[in-house]
């Protein structure tokens, strides 16, 4: 309880700490579901920071949402009060860079800035031994004057040495970082909790590189706040804990919103390859007079042909008009042999062996990307230029190393270029199952705890993140049942092909109208889509006298939810699949009622079915579900659904309303729809408190609860 900084826990929380602190005790993972608004980050960091200061272990603390982030910082500064915590906040370099350059710049300036102070220690130390040496000649000793002359000549070397390098590029702000004396911003760090934008502030005003005085002072603290991608990339991970000063298995993670994780491991394991960089690659090539270009020329330029002919006999008639901006998927796999790209590949090709070309490229690549360093490093490049042969070669080489392995989705995508109008292509090995990249960051850390408000069914969730018989808790909603309901309401289902029927649309009209009219206060509605939530916006405006927000691109998010949330009768409509879905509270009269309109699928396109095909070929189920639907489609989509539904109702004191706007949800479906019905997708306590009601009905028993709490400013709205 020394780092609970309030008074007393909620139900529950108590329990929770104990049994994550005995789950670390004995070197377990812990999977943690409670419901939104319950308190998990502190149930999950006031144990991990128990047991670490005990153990003398490292917790890092990381999510992928920023509303999220900012509340750990508030609760690290909560527990800092009462007792004493270091910790960081770290963000990626891009971010925190004072002069705005790329990671490999920032390397070698870093390491030439490095190398410029350790000459010039050089130097300050053969001044001073030379000096000494002046006064032992001064009292007469002869020895002394040759072996100041020794010491003279090493000085004029390490002078010329420092202004060479003085010539190259160096980093000033780095530079101060090694010659001034830090000790007043680790006194400053150390006394609060900080955020980046904090550090950086402090390091301009200074002309210091923030993000490098963070790196160096991470060694030994006792909470890191940070991104996914910290510990989800390799490469990242590996640094970040030599950072840390600490092995793997001296460290304790947590991830909040832990639901996120699949696609986001998915993210971070696929790799692409644009036609741009193949012809930057062929143009450097051509360049080179080195004997191994020939060889790397040949085999790059037949798969860049491949994949343009890939593409290209994609199109229909008048396709290749409407290809946007954005990229668009090419499936290129067949079922019973290699995919259309590799083999338009195998077709274009005509060499010595691809192999052993593509191993005469890499190797050529590293030595110019090595010799771009060189030059960069001596100030002979004003930037640090890239390899493409070495990125294209690599690519290569894995797409066809490892695109027929199971769980590789290989997948070519085009778009067209803003500014020249042309359509050019990219390859893409995807990767399909997650526990790929996850599976090894839980088996070398200490221990992880995952928390969300919806994880379950946990045994999924090990399945799809290989994890290995962890603790499981789950608690539900703590706060007085009677301050909220739950209705599912038995109208259409809405089915793609069911959405643009006209009397569809005028049923769910009705019911939104209702539901508006009858919340005393604000109420959020949430859409498979945007173009959903655009749709029902239009067909309602006139309908309803409140203030209509819309979430749309070109409108800052966090603008239009403090534009909604100071309202007292507004509606906002946005898509679940959007950023107000989950990790942003609407307390008290933020918003009163949420509503779900439909049961909201993701897109399924070739991407999500070769996903349901890897998990179906891995998960083979023991219980004879079908895995890959319900592990890549519905349990993702009901969590998501569960998540919206978690946005109202965040206090013991605060009441509410949540509406499922579609019969698959009601009990109904269950019996007259079969494998259609969602309803059993939901936690058993959950879907205890769902009630299904009539459309006709909504009104009445949304009028009655509202009444009831005595929430209406003035006359309560009759039913007509």
């Amino acid at each position: 309880m020394r780092f609970f900084p309030y008074e007393s826990p909620y139900d529950n929380q108590q329990e929770a700490m104990d049994r994550i602190y005995n789950g670390l005790a004995r070197g377990q993972d812990v999977v943690f579901e409670g419901a939104c608004g319950t308190g998990k980050t502190l149930s999950s960091l006031a144990p991990a920071l128990e047991y670490a200061r005990e153990e003398d272990k490292t917790v890092v603390i990381t999510t992928n949402v920023h509303q999220q982030m900012r509340q750990f910082i508030t609760e690290a500064r909560e527990i800092n009060e009462n007792e004493p915590l270091r910790a960081v906040v770290f963000r990626g370099k891009g971010s925190m860079c004072h002069i705005d350059v790329d990671y490999q710049e920032c390397q070698v300036l870093r390491d030439n800035t490095y190398e410029v102070v350790d000459k010039e220690r050089d130097k300050q130390e053969l001044e001073q031994r030379q000096r000494e040496l002046l006064e032992v000649m001064q009292d007469g000793d002869e020895t002394a004057a040759e072996a100041r002359s020794a010491v003279m000549d090493e000085l004029q070397q390490v002078q010329e040495e420092v202004d060479n390098l003085r010539e190259a590029n160096v980093c000033e702000h780095y530079y101060n970082n090694l010659t001034e004396d830090t000790g007043e911003f680790y006194q400053w760090l150390y006394n609060d909790v900080r955020t980046p934008d904090d550090i950086y502030e402090y390091a301009e005003e200074q002309k210091m590189c923030g993000y490098e005085l963070l790196k160096d002072g991470m060694e030994g603290v006792d909470l890191v706040v940070c991104n996914y991608h910290h510990l989800l990339d390799p490469m990242i991970r590996e640094q970040f804990f030599r950072w840390l000063g600490r092995e793997p298995e001296d460290v304790i993670t947590i991830f909040d919103e832990a639901h996120n994780i699949e696609g986001t491991a998915r993210d971070h394991a696929s790799r692409t390859l644009t036609e741009n960089t193949l012809d930057s690659a062929l143009d450097e090539l051509q360049e080179s007079d080195d004997f191994r270009s020939e060889s790397g020329f040949n085999v790059l330029a037949a798969f860049q042909r491949a994949l343009k002919a890939t593409y290209e006999d994609s199109f229909g008639f008048g396709e290749r008009e409407t290809v946007g901006e954005n990229w668009q998927d090419v499936p290129v796999s067949n079922e019973n042999k290699r995919d259309d790209l590799t083999l338009n590949f195998l077709q274009e090709y005509t060499g010595k062996g691809i192999d052993d070309e593509l191993d005469d490229a890499l190797s050529l690549a590293k030595e110019l990307d090595q010799q771009y360093e060189e030059a960069y490093k001596e100030g002979d490049a004003k930037t640090r230029q890239e390899c493409q042969t070495l990125q294209a070669a690599s690519f290569v080489k894995s797409y066809m190393d490892e695109g027929a392995e199971l769980g590789q989705y290989p997948v070519a995508a085009v778009r067209r270029d803003e500014g020249t109008d042309e359509v050019y292509g990219r390859a893409e090995l995807y990767t399909c199952i997650p526990r790929e990249v996850t599976k090894a960051l839980f088996d070398e850390v200490y221990a992880t705890v995952l928390m969300s408000a919806t994880l379950r069914p946990f045994d999924v969730l090990s399945d799809v993140l290989g994890l290995a018989e962890p603790v499981t808790l789950a608690y539900g909603l703590q706060f007085p049942e009677e301050n909220r309901r739950t209705f599912a309401v038995e109208s259409p289902a809405l089915f793609a092909s069911e959405r643009s029927e006209p009397e569809t649309q005028e049923t769910i009209a009705d019911v939104l109208t209702d539901t508006i009219r009858f919340t005393a206060g604000n109420t959020l509605v949430f859409f498979p889509s945007y173009s959903e939530a655009e749709r029902y916006r239009d067909l309602i405006r006139n309908r309803i006298d409140g203030t209509l927000y819309f979430d749309e691109a070109g409108t800052p998010v966090e603008e239009r939810r403090k534009q909604f949330t100071a309202d007292e009768n507004g509606v906002l409509f946005t898509s679940l699949w959007g950023t107000l879905a989950e990790g942003v509270s609407f307390d008290g009269n933020d918003a009163r009622t949420v509503v779900v309109v439909g049961v909201p699928y993701p897109h399924l396109d070739d991407r999500m079915d070769a996903v349901q095909d890897a998990y179906d070929r891995a998960f083979a189920d023991r219980s004879g579900r079908n895995s890959g639907w319900e592990y890549a489609v519905e349990i993702p989509t009901i969590r998501k659904t569960r998540q919206a539904l978690g946005r109202v109702i965040r206090s013991p004191e605060d009441f509410g309303i949540r509406v499922l706007l579609d019969k698959r949800y009601t009990e109904t479906s269950v019996r007259e729809m079969g494998k259609y019905s969602v309803r059993e997708t939901f936690p058993p306590e959950e879907r205890e408190e769902m009630i299904d009601i009539g459309p006709e009905k909504l009104k009445f028993a949304m009028l009655n609860f509202f009444t009831d709490k005595n929430a209406w400013d003035g006359e309560p709205p009759k039913p007509q």
